[in-house]
C-alpha cells in the first residue's frame, strides 16, 4: 500500500501545537539559524532541487519550507514566488510531528487541511499535497520539502521514494554549506593565529636581544672587575680568593644563561630549509663535545639527510648528546647511542615506525639519542620540555636545553618526546617530516 493510500484510509491525527515555545521549538530555531538561509537570496542549488522535485512529482509547484516557532519561510520555490506566512497558516507545520511523509490526494477532503487558508482560497487553492520532513543529522525536523497542485492527483511508489531521497539531499546541501562556512572560518582563524604567532616570535626575539644586550654589558664589567680584584687579592688569603672565584663563576653562569635564553627566543625566527646531512651534523657535535664526552662511550649509527636548518638541527643533536653525557649513574661512564629509523609521521605526539607490510612510503625520520643513565620519571617526561624545568637539580644546568630542542623541532614541523631505555635510562627522540 502506498503512502497516499494510507493517508486516505487511516484516521487523521490531532493537529500539532503551533509555536508553543517548547524545547523542541527552541531547538528547531537554533538549527535553522545555523544554516543562515532565511536572510540570503534563494540559493541556486536549493532552487534547482525543488525544480527537480516538481518534475519528479509531475506537479507545477514545489517549495522548501523552514518552520520556526512563529513562521514558515519558503527558502526556495518552483511555480510561484517565495513568501513568509505565520506558523498557524502553514499546512506543513501541522504535520511536522509525523514519523513519515504525508501525502494527500485532495486536501479539501482531509480534516487536517480543509479549513487551511492555503486550501480555502484565502492564500491558495491547494488540492494535491505531499510533504517530506527535513531532518538534521541531530534528529531535529526543521521543515519540509513540499510539492502540490491545484487539482487532485496520486503519486506512484517510485515518485514517493524519489521525493524522500530529494528531501534528504536538501539537508545534505544545507550541511555541506554549513561545514564549508565553518571550515573557511577555521582557516581564517588559523591564518590569524599564524600571523599573531609570527608577530609574537619577532617581538620575543627583539625583546630577548635587547635584554641580552642590556645585561651583557654590566656582566662584562662585573667579570672584568672581579678579574682585577683577583689579581690584587693576597694569594695567602684563601677566604678572599674563594669568594672572588665564586663571584666570577656566578657571573659566567649568568652569561651562559643569558645566551641560552637568547637562543631559545630566536628559534624559528629565521629558519633556512635545505638538505641537512645528519651524519655530518653528528660528527660536528662529537668534535664540539670532545671535552664533555671524555670517558663516555658514544656510538653513532648511519643517519639520514633531512630537510631543515643545519645550524638549528645541530643545536638539537648537541643538546641531546650533552644531556645524555651529563645524566649518568654514579660511578658509571656515559653510554650513548645515536640512531635513526624511517617513520610515518601521523601528527603531533605520534610517530610510528614504518610498517614494511603496509607498503607505505617513508615520509619522515625518527632520530633517537639513547642513554643508560638515571632516566626520567614517566610523570616528568612532558615537563622536561618546558623552559627552566629541571628534574635532577644536582646536575648543573638551567633547564633550557630541552625547551630549545622542542621549539626547533616543532618549527621544522616535527615532534619530540621521551621514552624509557630498556634496562634503564632515557631515550629522547625527535621526528622530522620529509
Amino acid at each position: 500500500m502506498s503512502l497516499s493510500e494510507q493517508s486516505r484510509t487511516q484516521p487523521a491525527p490531532p493537529m500539532a501545537p503551533h509555536g508553543d515555545g517548547s524545547a523542541l521549538d527552541r531547538q528547531r530555531v537554533v538549527e535553522i539559524d545555523r544554516y543562515q538561509v532565511l536572510v540570503d537570496p534563494p540559493r541556486d542549488d536549493l532552487v534547482a532541487l525543488v525544480e527537480v522535485a516538481a518534475q519528479v512529482a509531475d506537479v507545477p509547484m514545489a517549495t522548501i519550507n523552514l518552520i520556526s516557532d512563529t513562521s514558515q519561510h519558503q527558502i526556495a520555490t518552483k511555480g510561484f514566488d517565495a513568501s513568509v506566512c505565520s506558523r498557524e497558516d502553514s499546512m506543513c507545520a501541522a504535520v511536522l510531528h509525523e514519523d513519515e511523509p504525508v501525502i494527500v490526494p485532495d486536501a479539501s477532503q482531509d480534516e487536517r487541511f480543509r479549513d487551511n487558508p492555503f486550501v480555502t482560497g484565502v492564500l491558495g487553492d491547494v488540492r494535491f499535497y505531499a510533504t517530506h520532513q527535513l531532518t538534521t543529522p541531530g534528529g531535529v525536523v526543521i521543515g519540509t520539502l513540499c510539492v502540490f497542485d491545484t487539482v487532485p492527483r496520486q503519486l506512484s511508489a517510485a515518485q514517493e521514494d524519489s521525493l524522500q531521497k530529494l528531501a534528504d539531499r536538501v539537508v545534505d546541501l544545507l550541511e555541506l554549506e554549513l561545514r564549508s562556512r565553518e571550515l573557511a572560518a577555521s582557516v581564517v582563524e588559523l591564518e590569524q593565529a599564524r600571523v599573531e604567532l609570527e608577530r609574537s616570535n619577532q617581538q620575543l626575539a627583539a625583546f630577548a636581544g635587547q635584554v641580552s644586550h642590556d645585561l651583557r654589558n654590566p656582566l662584562t664589567a662585573v667579570a672584568m672587575s672581579l678579574s682585577m680584584i683577583e689579581e690584587e687579592v693576597d694569594p695567602e688569603s684563601d677566604d678572599l680568593q674563594f669568594l672572588v672565584r665564586r663571584a666570577r663563576g656566578g657571573a659566567t653562569r649568568m652569561q651562559s644563561m643569558i645566551d641560552d635564553l637568547l637562543a631559545f627566543a630566536r628559534v624559528g625566527a629565521e629558519l633556512t630549509r635545505e638538505p641537512v646531512d645528519l651524519d655530518e651534523v653528528a660528527a660536528e657535535v662529537h668534535e664540539d663535545l670532545e671535552t664533555a664526552l671524555v670517558g663516555a662511550e658514544l656510538t653513532i649509527d648511519p643517519l639520514p639527510t633531512v630537510p631543515g636548518d643545519h645550524v638549528q638541527l645541530r643545536a638539537v643533536l648537541q643538546n641531546l648528546v650533552a644531556n645524555a653525557a651529563k645524566f649518568t649513574r654514579p660511578g658509571q661512564p656515559a653510554r650513548i647511542e645515536v640512531r635513526a629509523r624511517p617513520t610515518v609521521v601521523l601528527g603531533p605526539g605520534v610517530a610510528d615506525p614504518l610498517d614494511p607490510e603496509a607498503g607505505q612510503g617513508v615520509d619522515g625520520w625518527r632520530v633517537e639519542v639513547v642513554d643508560h643513565g638515571i632516566g626520567i620519571p614517566a610523570e616528568q617526561r612532558d615537563r622536561v620540555f618546558e623552559p627552566l624545568a629541571r628534574v635532577a637539580t644536582e646536575v648543573p644546568g638551567f633547564g633550557i636545553g630541552l625547551a630549545t630542542v622542542r621549539r626547533i623541532v616543532e618549527a621544522h614541523g616535527g615532534d619530540v618526546g621521551v621514552t624509557e631505555t630498556a634496562g634503564g635510562g632515557a631515550t629522547v627522540w625527535f621526528a622530522l617530516p620529509l
